[in-house]
């Protein structure tokens, strides 16, 4: 009896510190998901987007002449502001020695590069002098062949950090089950032994391990599989949604660049297309408008189809409207180009609507850019519900675990103890 005593005690004690050791590390895991990886995937998609979106401006502002319009010149320094807060914080949580500080260190050493170029473009532009459309196109490779790139990569490996947390958060727990069962069935075995041997229905201190270690048991199952459940919704309705709008966001940010630099660079980079001369510049917008899709293909209708009854589906439906818009715009841009009316281009893309009220590009990429911000910021809310779902149902589990099972073993050593006092 006494070997049984300490077999039970073991049992019910090695479940307990099993459990809690398993639950310990899911929990953390689904705090980091939290708090960390996921904020950090935000932040590295931000900064992806402030870049674009900073090279758009510029472009924008060279199109508008010398004397650029004090919206646009306040967008590009927001832009940069924001690109390089996100990166002191990149900087911060990447460590020393991971691909994410890599590109982080490449970041900060490009950024000044890349502003100066814009203010020397900025400076021979205000001086009317041909020499700035050719410092914004260096600007433009800068960014479009070193910055984003490196900005891509560290994008990509916080997404690998954020699927690592959440692998380390979501397996079952099979070791702490399978544990719990061998201690309740131990626990059974020795309690039909006590009763087959003495004749007693109950013995209270094996009967109150037995209830421990089923709560625990219960607990643990139903908490995990409920954190489970969490976890996997935060990530099927927010993680990936927000990843393709992400995606969708940079590639409407890309187009809106290379469509302005299509005006700037006035046919200077060509690049030969099913043997055909063509614009460097316009052949790289048609292919971000294609991978942008509209609502039944490419990024936009793969956004549409994660949103599909839900409320951010709206301000997918307003972007795919507006993308739909923004081409035919540009198409009439083009063919003003093409016709050599320069000007009449320059007004359908940063102009003021015309005597029929139809918008500019710039208004329609904006519409654009507003309807997928709404978007993310609904996904955005979606996850942080469903991952502080999931986390809180571990709350407490790995404690209440390690509690129950000190509990259970001295129940099971008092129950023996009862039955060995009775032959002394």
């Amino acid at each position: 009896m006494r070997v049984i005593g300490a077999v039970l005690a073991l049992l019910v004690v090695a479940f307990g510190a099993v459990t809690t050791w398993q639950m310990t590390e899911r929990a953390t895991a689904a705090d980091d998901v939290l708090r960390r990886s996921q904020p950090l995937s935000a932040d590295a998609a931000a900064i992806y987007r402030s870049l674009a979106d900073a090279n758009t401006a510029a472009s924008s502002g060279f199109l508008a002449g010398g004397q650029e319009p004090p919206a646009v010149r306040e967008r590009y320094e927001r832009d940069i502001t924001r690109a390089s807060k996100k990166l002191a914080t990149a900087a911060a949580a990447a460590g020393s020695d991971s691909s994410s500080a890599t590109a982080v260190r490449r970041l900060n050493q490009l950024l000044p590069q890349y502003t100066g170029l814009i203010e020397r473009a900025r400076a021979n532009n205000r001086q009317g002098l041909p020499l700035g459309g050719a410092y914004l196109r260096y600007a433009n490779a800068t960014m479009q062949t070193r910055m984003l790139p490196a900005a891509e990569k560290l994008y990509q490996a916080e997404n690998t950090r954020l699927a690592s947390d959440y692998d380390d958060a979501k397996p079952y727990p099979w070791f702490a089950v399978a544990l719990g069962v061998l201690a309740l069935a131990a626990l059974v075995w020795a309690q039909r032994r006590n009763y087959r041997r003495t004749n007693r229905v109950f013995n209270h201190g094996l009967l109150a391990a037995t209830a421990a270690a089923t709560v625990v048991l219960l607990w643990l199952v139903v908490g995990h599989t409920v954190a489970r459940s969490g976890l996997d919704d935060s990530y099927d309705h927010g993680v990936r949604s927000l990843n393709v709008l992400n995606d969708a966001r940079i590639s409407s940010l890309k187009a809106r660049g290379d469509e302005n630099l299509t005006l700037v660079s006035r046919g200077a980079e060509t690049t030969e297309v099913a043997g055909e001369t063509e614009d460097k510049f316009d052949v790289s917008y048609r292919a971000q408008m294609k991978r942008l899709g509209d609502g039944d293909s490419g990024l936009l209708g793969e956004a549409a189809e994660l949103a599909e009854g839900t409320p951010g589906a709206n301000p997918v439906r307003t972007a795919v409207k507006n993308v739909s818009v923004w081409q035919d715009r540009h198409k009439e841009a083009r063919s003003r180009d093409d016709s050599g009316d320069y000007q009449g281009a320059l007004d359908k893309v940063i102009g003021a609507k015309d005597g029929r009220g139809a918008e500019p590009t710039g208004e329609c990429f904006d519409n654009v850019d507003a309807a997928l911000d709404r978007a993310l910021a609904y996904e955005q809310r979606e996850f942080k519900q469903a991952a502080e779902d999931g986390r809180d149902a571990m709350t407490g589990l790995p404690a209440g675990a390690a509690v129950l099972a000190v509990l259970g073993a001295a129940g099971a050593v008092l129950g023996i103890g009862r039955r060995l006092s009775e032959y002394r």
